[in-house]
């Protein structure tokens, strides 16, 4: 059973440091990117990686990322569109027509695991939508226009998204050819999915599946990593 997986990473990074966009920032000894490449690099059920990059960082993306780690596993770099829905897209139309299973997943979420990925996949092919996800463990409130509490809702049927997300080829093509058609903008690929009246089946996560958006999120991010180094270390 064999999937391509979609990396976005074609963000600006308005919420991050000026001049720098945050999947080239450092994390550790590699740029995040680097990071999030290497788990489905290694990944034997991935077959193939479509890398979606800004326009203007492909030729940066390739000789800094692709070839000076050495992914043996990224067959196309893909220019973003405007928003991430775009970019995904964009990402959907350069799979190879025999394309069954994608995996769809945040290049700035460089904890994810192998185990994650390959579940996915497992679940996908069988149900047809996957997604990681984690309940919420804070209290949610609904807010009116004006700040005011309308209601709190029920946390244990609350879970926090992450990628990937997994779907089956023609399930996710329709979805977004659908979204497309009605001018719908989601806010993530399952939403789109679920437009059609489709299950959605949800894979536990990991808290520490964080997406690195702003610079709390990178210290974060050194935090835990510098613990699985010492976990390692300690094996």
């Amino acid at each position: 059973m064999k999937a391509d997986a979609i990396i976005i990473s074609a963000g600006k990074g308005q919420r991050f440091m000026e001049g720098r966009k945050k999947q080239f920032f450092s994390l550790g000894e590699k740029p995040i990117l680097a990071h999030t490449l290497d788990r489905f690099d290694a990944c034997p059920l991935i077959r193939s990686i479509l890398l979606v990059i800004g326009h203007e960082d492909q030729a940066y993306c390739l000789e800094e990322i692709v070839e000076k780690f050495q992914y043996k596993k990224v067959s196309r770099i893909i220019p973003g569109g405007k928003r991430r829905q775009d970019s995904v897209w964009n990402g959907l139309e350069g799979l190879s027509d025999d394309a069954e299973i994608i995996v769809i997943h945040d290049g700035v979420r460089p904890f994810v695991t192998r185990e994650m990925v390959e579940e996915s996949i497992r679940s996908a092919s069988r149900f047809g939508a996957t997604i990681i996800a984690m309940p919420v463990k804070d209290t949610i409130k609904m807010a009116g226009p004006d700040g005011t509490v309308l209601k709190t809702l029920e946390r244990e049927s609350l879970w926090q998204a992450q990628t990937p997300q997994t779907f089956q080829v023609p399930l996710i093509r329709k979805a977004y050819q659908k979204a497309a058609a009605d001018g719908f903008i989601g806010t993530d690929d399952a939403s789109l999915v679920e437009r059609l009246g489709k299950k959605v089946h949800i894979l536990p996560g990991s808290y520490n599946n964080i997406k690195i958006t702003t610079p709390e999120d990178l210290m974060l991010a050194n935090l835990i990593l510098k613990t699985r180094e010492c976990t390692k270390g300690g094996e």
